[in-house]
């Protein structure tokens, strides 16, 4: 028996507070008066118990390997029940920490936790990510199946990503492209994908869908491409009261933070770091979650800042647990591809979510409602509050069910954008998504590149969505396509170019109060064969300034 093992065990116990009753880092979360019935969400109970990663034979020297340090120490709390194992302050390196019932990681003031760019330290394991199940290296930071359990502090947990990750030349300016490409890796055969590795490169380039294999099926299979499955950095997966509160997580290999069929989660002041050109590097992605609670927290990363799924296609139809009963409250998301983000893998539903008091400073879009064909799933009951934008490369609000994988930037980059047409509809079946019911009110937005868009499916409309009290100036309009029962109550855009409002294949949408500049040779426009029950009001839109198709003049009242 390892005598140290001992020894911390009884300091532990001594230290339990008198009563065995164990110890909440802080007060319970009680959140009230929300729009949909929200459950208590009660932070994980840790017993009293405190052991230093130090105490395991750990030296914060930032040289000395610290992987058996952690598993010891968790270890021991675990044979006693659970406790707080705290990381003092200095520079930690380590291999994977797997966190077990009952366990509260603490990374103290001016402690930094470095993982290791030894990939052979991270086995394949399975998993999910981009909703589907799947084989990846296992995830630095991980808790599976378990209940009770807390990372917590004032320090810094660091993924290494830069070991894991490709580059794309664009991101970069010339010299940082010259200085990786000299580094070492391989390129992509166009020169424009820098690649850590043959084994990444192999990966990538062999066949892949949103950076899961499409042809893999054996072990062997994988690990012929090991390089290329780089693990989200904190994975927290089937488990039931979680704490995340006040660590800096930054540099992932892939995701920052992957919650997934999770029950009572709470994430409070953290801050998630990326570099902008670190890709799929999403800040946190919530995944077929149940009672969550995000607030106060910081996000600036290279791709979706906070963001909410629920599986893929059949895989997440098949799982079938919908992300549900979420909050998110005074968030401030700066780089990412959007700020709130819901999809595009929401096969299994989302539904009861709030939003509120939030800043997006900097993304490419700022609310974003993201699926395709084939999902499946519905996105309903969604409130979103007082949310201050600036600067927003592409759409303060966007919903697009012909999401093609790439961010509203590279989609544009890509291509031209079409003009609406009267796009045939399809058969509606298990595999149509829809986004529906979802209220937007008190949004401001300056600088961006259009106003609005929705892009709904002709068989599936985006409907019911009422947006009040918004104000928006933009370089260009508000675009409606294929979308229903739209309520527009109180929005004033003002674009610099072009009409303030463009419709395509609407149907009963009521502009109400919709305000835009004076004087304007055309404010409205209308377009394609579907439309019905179209009423504005405005005082500066007129059937003068009007320009409206044959087909759809008669279904218009402009007052």
């Amino acid at each position: 028996m390892n005598l140290k093992f001992v020894t911390i065990c009884a300091a532990a116990i001594l230290i339990t507070t008198a009563d065995g009753r164990a110890r909440t880092p802080h007060a319970a979360s009680s959140p009230g008066g929300q729009p949909f019935e929200m459950p208590h969400v009660a932070r994980p109970a840790i017993p009293d118990r405190r052991v230093s990663v130090a105490d395991f034979g750990g030296v914060g020297d930032g040289h000395t390997l610290n992987t058996g340090a952690f598993a010891d120490a968790i270890d021991a709390l675990t044979a006693l029940g659970g406790g707080r194992v705290e990381v003092p302050e200095g520079v930690w390196f380590t291999g994977p920490i797997v966190l077990k019932d009952n366990i509260e990681l603490h990374v103290g003031q001016n402690a930094v936790i470095v993982f290791r760019d030894d990939k052979s330290l991270y086995p394949l394991v399975e998993t999910t990510l981009e909703g589907l199940n799947t084989l990846r290296c296992q995830s630095p930071l991980s808790a599976r199946g378990v209940r009770n359990v807390a990372v917590t502090g004032r320090g810094v947990i660091d993924g290494n990503g830069d070991a894991w990750r490709a580059v794309k030349k664009d991101k970069l300016n010339p010299r940082q492209w010259k200085e990786l490409v000299q580094s070492g890796g391989v390129l992509s055969d166009d020169e424009k994908t820098w690649y850590p590795s043959e084994s990444y490169k192999f990966g990538a380039s062999s066949g892949a869908d949103q950076n899961v294999s499409t042809w893999a099926e054996t072990r062997d299979d994988f690990e012929r491409m090991r390089d290329f499955l780089r693990p989200v950095m904190v994975a927290i997966h089937n488990c039931e009261n979680v704490l995340l509160e006040g660590v800096t997580f930054q540099n992932s290999p892939c995701w920052n933070i992957h919650p997934a069929m999770c029950t009572n989660l709470i994430v409070n002041d953290i801050t998630v770091r990326c570099p902008d050109y670190a890709q799929n590097s999403d800040g946190i992605d919530i995944e077929s979650c149940r009672n969550v609670v995000l607030t106060n927290s910081r996000f600036d990363v290279g791709d979706d800042g906070i963001c909410i799924k629920s599986g893929k296609d059949q895989a997440g139809r098949d799982r079938g647990i919908p992300c549900e009963n979420i909050l998110v409250d005074n968030c401030i998301v700066f780089h990412g591809h959007g700020g709130f983000v819901v999809g595009s893998e929401m096969s299994g539903g989302v539904r009861n979510v709030k939003v509120s008091n939030c800043v997006f400073s900097g993304t490419d879009v700022g609310l974003r409602f993201k699926s395709t064909r084939g999902r499946g799933g519905v996105v309903e009951h969604i409130w979103i509050d007082d949310i201050a934008m600036n600067n927003i490369l592409q759409e303060p609000l966007l919903f697009d069910l012909f999401y093609g994988g790439k961010s509203a930037s590279e989609a544009l980059a890509a291509g031209a954008e079409a003009e609406p047409t009267d796009v045939a509809p399809k058969a509606v079946d298990e595999t149509t998504p829809a986004f529906r019911n979802i209220h937007i009110r008190n949004v401001w937005c300056r600088g961006a590149r259009r106003a609005m868009y929705f892009n709904g499916l002709p068989e599936m409309n985006v409907e019911h969505v009422t947006v009040e009290n918004t104000y928006i100036y933009a370089r260009t309009g508000a675009r409606i396509n294929e979308s229903s029962d739209v309520v527009l109550r109180n929005v004033q855009i003002v674009p610099e170019q072009g009409p303030a409002l463009m419709l395509n294949n609407v149907k009963n949408l009521r502009a109400e109060g919709f305000i835009t500049p004076a004087g304007m040779e055309r404010a409205l426009v209308v377009t394609g064969s579907r439309n019905r029950g179209i009423a504005v009001s405005s005082a500066q839109i007129t059937r003068e300034n009007a320009d409206l198709s044959k087909s759809a003049a008669r279904y218009v009242i402009i007052k």
